[in-house]
């Protein structure tokens, strides 16, 4: 990989990886259609690109919108139609009572619902009402223009608060997005200065494993995130988690961690992480179950 490659790498990779978990539900999926589509941007003639993020975000979107295809073809087959509809909990199963939860039941925004829409319309949903892209940009992607992508998402929502049973499709403010997007792409890099330009100075931090150890301060709460959950190894994703802005954290396509963060305005002002199994069994199965 060439070094203008790898700096696109290093620089869009992990936004890459979170727009298309937003999409996908699946951490692994996601890691390698991103990986595909800078195998294709390799390919690419020196100086054809003048916009590599705009790039990769639009042969990302397709790639998902070709596997979403695929999976839904594949789900028609009687077999896989038994296969999702029986899972064995197995002896490690959490009992219920132990969970810790968020927001009184730990559920996955969105996640769930998206499965209502067509592929066209899911990939436009979240380029636009999560990502914030505009409806030009979108048309690259699905191959039509502007107006019908605004109708696709007028009808994505719609299909939304009726599988809610009415009520108002769960999306986190674009201000939301936008911070925990520059939390990831922080802990990605190790950037500290990054990091610290979206915590508050006051902002604390505590850890579920540590009950009754609470850290203060941006300095301190920045070098231990980045300490534990900074780096390339570790896979983060923008996921809220019932009406909490979270991240999740991966390691080799496991999740380890949930990161619920508190957002006033553009800074956070709490990192309450979660690491026992009580908590993460539950959002593993939520996830096991998506496709």
């Amino acid at each position: 990989m060439d070094d203008a490659i790898s700096r696109a790498w290093r620089a869009h990779r992990s936004y890459l990886i979170d727009l298309a978990f937003r999409m996908l539900g699946d951490i692994g999926t996601a890691e390698d259609l991103v990986q595909e589509a800078f195998l294709r941007l390799l390919q690419q003639p020196v100086g054809d690109i003048e916009d590599e993020r705009g790039w990769l975000i639009v042969v990302t979107s397709r790639l998902c919108i070709d596997h979403i295809r695929s999976a839904r073809s594949r789900r028609e087959y009687p077999e896989d139609m038994a296969v999702r509809g029986y899972r064995d909990p197995g002896p490690a199963a959490v009992d219920p009572a132990d969970r810790v939860t968020l927001d009184d039941e730990v559920r996955l925004a969105l996640l769930v619902v998206l499965e209502h829409l067509t592929p066209a319309e899911r990939v436009v949903f979240v380029l636009h009402d999560v990502f914030q892209l505009p409806f030009d940009v979108i048309g690259l992607t699905v191959g039509r223009p502007s107006p019908a992508c605004r109708q696709l998402a007028h009808r994505a929502r719609r299909k939304i608060a009726e599988s809610t049973n009415g009520g108002p499709a769960t999306v986190e403010p674009a201000a939301h997005q936008v911070v925990t997007s520059k939390f990831i792409a922080a802990c990605a890099t190790g950037d500290l200065d990054c990091l610290l330009a979206v915590l508050d100075p006051d902002v604390s931090g505590e850890v579920d494993a540590r009950e009754g150890l609470v850290v203060v301060g941006a300095h301190r709460v920045g070098r231990n995130v980045l300490r534990f959950w900074g780096g390339p190894e570790i896979v983060m994703v923008s996921q809220p988690v019932g009406a909490q802005p979270a991240v999740l954290a991966f390691v080799e396509r496991k999740l380890i961690g949930l990161l619920a963060l508190t957002i006033d305005g553009s800074r956070i002002t709490k990192v309450h992480i979660f690491v026992n199994q009580s908590t993460l069994e539950p959002l593993r199965a939520q996830l096991s179950h998506m496709f």
